[in-house]
Order: C-alpha cells, then structure tokens, then sequence
C-alpha cells in the first residue's frame, strides 16, 4: 500500500480535563515509575501516565529483565535509592540473583564465569563481577504497582500521551488517547519518561533522533541441567528467575534483522515486529534441535515490547559528554556506571533534564540530553531510576515553590536526593 501524502485538517474540538495536578509524568518504565513514586512522595498530587495495561515498560514487557549495573566496577554503588528500594523488594520475595558486595570487582575466573551464565556480567579487559541483578518481572511489576500506589499517585493505564500543547513557552496541557477518548491532562510539571522524547518531540523542543538495530527478548523453560545447556549455546543465552530449567535470550540484534530501524516510525516498528519475531520462532527452534539441554524446551513468552536502545534523545540546557567520564561536574543529580566498561563513571547533571525550550518540562530515562555514547550508560534500567528519582523530586519541589524546575536551587535538590537515599559524592 502507497502512502499517501497528502494531509486533512482536523475539525477543532473541546476536549474534557481529565487531570489538574502539580506533576504529569508520561511513561510508566523505570524512569516514570520512580519520577511519580519520588514526585508524590514529596507531596506533589501527581498521575503517571502509560500506554500499555502494566507498568515496567522494557524492565517488563521487554523482558530486558537485568539492572546493569549499580556500581562502578570497582566495587563502590553508585546508584540506591528507589533502584535500590524496589531491589530490595525484589529480593524480599526470592525473585532476584545478585552477587554479594564482597565478589563487586572481583576479576575472579571462576566468579566471572558463574555471573555471566546469569546475564551480569559484560565487558572485557578485565571482566569484572558487578553489582547487577537479574530479576523476575512479574514480581517486578506487583512491586512497581504498589510503590506507585503507595506512594499516593494517581495511576492511568492503557493512555498513551499523545501532544503537548504549549502556550508562551509552557506545556498547558498534553492530550492522552484511550478507551475513554481524547482528554487533557493539566499539571504544573510534565515529566518526559516515554522513552521515545514523545512529549518534549511534541512540544518543540530541540532532540536529536537515530535508528537502531531491534531485539526482541523471550525466555523458554523444560531445559535440562540450565548451567550446562547454557554453556553449550555459548553465547546469547542466560539462565533467569525463577526457578530451574528456565532460561532468557535476546534475540534480533545487530548483524541479525536486515537493517536499522526508526523506533518514531510505524512501519519500521511493524516490521521490526514481524522480521523479530520470527527470528525469535527460528531460534527456538535451532536450540532445541542443536543445542544439549534444550530437547524438551519450550517458549514460555516473548516480549510485548521490541527492545529499543535510543531514538530520540532531548538537546537539553547541557549535553553531557563522553569526554566527561570520570569528571566531577557541578549540578549532579544522579551518577551511574557504564554496564560494559569497568571504571567509568558519569555525573548526570540537572541541567541534562531539562530544556531552555519549555519552561514545566523535565525529562528522565533513555530520552535525557546526553551524546550517542554516554546514552549507552545512562539507558540502562538503574540509570533511568536514578534520573526519573531526580526529576520527580525536582518537579515536586518546583510546583511546590510556584517556579520553573529549571530556576530551583541545586543543591536543595540535592539534599532532598541525599535524604531520599540517592548516591552522589558531594
């Protein structure tokens, strides 16, 4: 089917409010989840807006069900609070694998060798343990349901954040499609967690965009001696939560689907949908023909999300570089290490989410203003706790005082971080 290019105007329409609160957070991934945890918990009335019927986004229905990584490689955490807080709820419940403190940036062999077969440990020269978990996500997604709960934010699902409506250099509303119709949501804060930049893509903000290689995760269960039958496949599959004979691949990547992807273009996602998933059936398939172990194995599900890495990426009041590894920089509100790169670390500064475009916006998560490599460390599941923390704490305090979250004072904001439990090496 051509397409076509021609364009319609839509008839002008009254929409109804559905919301007015302090702080919008579009996005119920990791990012969103802890923007309206730490956003409500600070007394801003607060709703968290997600498309699809459960919360987790990628930490879930991507089944990319492994936080990497919490520290820096050479045993010290540099991420806690609300990371580490659903962390331990995790493991309150049995459904986490993690190595003890006492093996973090450990390069022994045998302790390498163990944690990869688990999916946690990445990198070379050296290979190191590293403070990672691997995780259920249904247990993930019980635990995420009440924390926002819990915390006294309002929660909407199956609500995609569809424009954001700016007057005078603010966000006045943005518009949400679902069952219920076209509706506004009003707030003195928004917060962009989708992921995709949708709201700030919207608004007008300035981003950069690229196309990436697609995965698609699945897990199989009925495999024989897991370790062995891991060890046999020798790359790209790892034992996971919970239980025995279970295992987790990723498939679809790079050198695999027959070319990159736009994640803002609907028909690069429906193929990528389609080319993916039929690369998951094929190599099922394979393992179960080829591989010791895997005999009497079956799917037991794919992933409802295609893993995406980046799409668009928001060109903030500051765009934090590679060539400031390492570097202590003034405004951090997060730190995080890079999952495949001992020893190198990233401040995050505040100005990295926000924008001089739009007065009430905040982004948090893989859409933050950061460069195509520093986006391969702050992307990951922890990284984006750590930001969407930052950023729900941030809002929550600016619609407090009335002000662009932009105008508040950094280091207040970081003294709430510090309270909160968050890791930043003043």
């Amino acid at each position: 089917m051509k397409r076509e290019r021609s364009t319609v105007v839509e008839p002008e329409r009254t929409l109804p409010v559905r919301t007015n609160c302090d702080v919008a957070v579009v996005g119920g991934g990791p990012a969103g989840i802890a923007a309206a945890i730490a956003a409500a918990r600070n007394g801003a009335s607060t709703v968290l807006i997600e498309r699809y019927g459960a919360l987790g986004g990628l930490a879930t229905g991507g089944l990319i069900i492994l936080l990497l990584t919490l520290d820096d490689g050479t045993g010290r955490q540099v991420i806690a609070g609300l990371c580490q807080e659903m962390i331990d709820r995790l493991h309150a419940r049995g459904a986490t694998v993690q190595p003890p403190a006492e093996l973090w940036g450990s390069e022994d062999a045998e302790q390498v060798e163990a944690y990869s077969r688990w999916g946690l440990v990445w990198g070379r020269n050296p290979a190191v343990v590293r403070n990672a978990v691997a995780y259920d996500p249904e247990e993930f997604r019980a635990i995420a349901n009440d924390m926002v709960t819990q915390s006294g934010a309002t929660l909407l699902l199956h609500a995609w954040g569809a424009r954001a409506v700016v007057t005078d250099g603010r966000i006045d509303y943005v518009a949400i499609e679902s069952k219920s119709g076209r509706e506004a949501i009003r707030a003195q804060v928004f917060i962009d967690a989708s992921g995709d930049g949708d709201v700030f893509a919207s608004a007008g903000a300035p981003f950069e965009a690229v196309e990436v290689h697609p995965w698609l995760w699945f897990r199989m269960a009925g495999v024989t001696d897991a370790d062995a039958a891991v060890h046999a496949a020798r790359h790209g599959v790892f034992k996971t939560p919970p239980g025995e004979g279970r295992i987790l691949a990723p498939w679809g990547a790079a050198g695999r689907i027959d070319r990159q992807i736009s994640a803002i273009d609907v028909a690069d996602l429906t193929h990528a949908e389609i080319e993916c998933r039929r690369m998951v059936m094929a190599e099922a398939d394979r393992l179960k023909r080829e591989v010791p172990g895997f005999e009497q194995a079956f799917i037991t599900d794919i992933a409802s999300q295609l893993g995406i890495t980046e799409s668009r990426r928001l060109l903030g009041s500051a765009v934090l570089r590679r060539d400031q590894a390492n570097q202590r920089l003034a405004g951090v509100i997060a730190r995080t290490g890079n999952w495949t790169k001992a020893g190198m670390t990233y401040d995050i500064p505040f100005a990295a989410l926000h924008t001089p475009a739009i007065d009430n916006l905040l982004a948090a998560g893989r859409c933050i203003s950061v460069d195509h490599r520093v986006h391969h460390a702050t992307k990951e599941i922890p990284a984006c706790f750590a930001t969407g923390e930052a950023a729900g704490t941030a809002a929550a305090l600016a619609a407090r005082k009335g002000i662009a979250p932009a105008a508040l004072d950094v280091p207040t904001l970081q003294r709430q971080l510090l309270r909160q439990g968050a890791i930043l090496d003043l």
